[in-house]
């Protein structure tokens, strides 16, 4: 059995779980987030409880269990509470702005790098050094997260790069003289 796909999913006030089919929509006040599950899950609601069930024991049916139960719970999480990933820029001159709905990232390219705003996420930019991006969506939010990174990976000499907060970063020794 699953340790995860066996645990319950309480259902908090103020969110509606619809099920129709093997599509599940959750509704609650960060917004709507609708998924297509296997069909292969049988998902029970019953007081304010989620229950999901694998119909035997395949290697198939037993790996989707886990993974749809998080799925869903994520998608509960992000329509009450939302979800936040922050990166840090760390350089000589590395700085973030937004205009308009774009964020613009200058890392020491030849040009600044833009990206669009996504439906759903909202990006803030506190300080020239520091981006949030929040959502309800869970993947959306690490997605971006994970394309603005990716424009500037932190190296392991000087530390340069755009980082998660909290992210530690591996320091290697640089050349040794004679």
């Amino acid at each position: 059995m699953s340790r995860i796909g066996k645990q319950p999913i309480t259902i908090p006030e103020g969110v509606d779980v619809n099920i129709d089919g093997n599509v599940i929509t959750v509704k609650g006040k960060n917004g709507e987030l609708s998924r297509e599950i296997s069909p292969i899950i049988d998902v029970k609601v019953e007081d304010n409880q989620m229950t999901f069930e694998r119909p035997n024991e395949s290697k198939s049916s037993r790996t989707i269990h886990g993974t749809t139960r998080a799925i869903v719970n994520n998608m509960v999480k992000g329509v009450t509470v939302g979800f936040e990933k922050v990166l840090e820029l760390n350089g000589v001159g590395y700085r973030a702005q937004k205009q308009g709905d774009k964020l613009v990232v200058n890392v020491g390219l030849s040009h600044p790098v833009e990206f669009e705003a996504v439906e759903g996420l909202t990006v803030d930019v506190p300080s020239n050094t520091v981006i949030s991006i929040k959502g309800a969506n869970k993947e959306h939010v690490g997605a971006l997260a994970a394309n603005v990174r990716a424009v500037r990976p932190p190296e392991p000499y000087k530390g340069k790069g755009i980082r998660y907060r909290g992210e530690n970063v591996r320091r290697k020794e640089g050349k040794t003289g004679k």
